[in-house]
């Protein structure tokens, strides 16, 4: 189970004391390039296209598992969740990012996918 930070309005002294200290670990400036940004980009529109092909995804089984669809339905659905699993195959080689780059990690939610 995840802490909360504990915030005491008694002691804002040393509330502040604690954030400077982490301040001074963040680095004082980021160096960008073109190439990093663009990795970082896509790698962020991916993982969110990812998260939701696979919300996609796992609705669509539930549908085909139902009777709502028609044959024809669940045969435009397969081929059009292929489809998508294919281009994101070839997105993630273009930006020359794998399945486990997609996987973020949340913390003490743990990972994304």
């Amino acid at each position: 189970m995840p802490q909360k930070p504990e915030i005491s309005a008694t002691a804002p002294e040393e509330f502040v004391r604690e954030l400077r200290q982490v301040a001074d670990l963040l680095p004082n400036r980021i160096n960008i390039d073109a190439q990093s940004v663009e990795q970082g980009l896509a790698k962020l529109v991916l993982t969110l296209i990812e998260f939701v092909r696979r919300l996609l995804e796992a609705q669509a089984l539930r549908r085909m598992e139902g009777t709502d669809l028609t044959p024809e339905q669940i045969e435009e659905l397969g081929l059009a969740l292929m489809k998508l699993e294919k281009r994101m195959k070839d997105l993630k080689s273009e930006f020359g990012l794998s399945d486990e780059d997609l996987n973020l990690n949340l913390g003490p939610i743990g990972r994304l996918m």
